[in-house]
């Protein structure tokens, strides 16, 4: 007999530490997002975001942020030359989003590098312009006065995002 309110039209999806609430045949999300920056604590994140895109066959989307080239009023005090620096960014991002997007197989992963000032931001614009509709990230889970301090981009995608977002710890 089906439950009072509705309720025959959900299921309830679990899996170790992952439990996803889906209406029937409606995948509850279609497109996750999960940046990356090599931590262990990312790698955690990874790892719930490709177990929830297998759970609901939703596509992922792997984002690693490059920093932008730390310029100098002295261009003689540059330690690296610009282009060695985009070149060493460029490698470090894309072998982590390789990584990631490896360790997805038999999902349908895109993997994308992007330079940006702030990664929050870059984080942001990326799940508009991918239409993902979840952001997965991990959180170092610094609470008080260091928190406050050195803020987060987690934090600051909460704050900002129009978007659910899973934080992972």
């Amino acid at each position: 007999m089906p439950a009072a309110g509705g309720a025959e039209h959900f299921s309830i999806v679990t899996r170790p530490g992952v439990v996803v609430y889906q209406a029937k045949g409606v995948p509850m999300f279609k497109r996750i997002l999960v940046p990356t920056d090599g931590s262990d604590i990312t790698a955690k994140a990874v790892k719930t975001a490709i177990g929830m895109a297998r759970l609901s066959g939703a596509e992922l989307f792997v984002l690693a942020v490059k920093e932008p080239f730390p310029y100098s009023a002295i261009s003689e005090m540059q330690p690296v030359p610009p282009q060695e620096f985009f070149d060493a960014q460029e490698r470090v991002a894309a072998a982590r989003v390789q990584a990631a997007t490896d360790e997805a197989a038999g999902l349908t992963a895109h993997g994308h590098t992007v330079e940006a000032l702030h990664p929050w931001e870059a984080i942001l614009d990326h799940a508009k312009t991918q239409n993902c509709d979840l952001i997965v990230m991990a959180s170092h889970g610094r609470r008080g006065v260091t928190a406050l301090l050195l803020g987060s981009e987690t934090q600051k995608v909460l704050t900002h995002s129009t978007l659910p977002v899973l934080v992972v710890r």
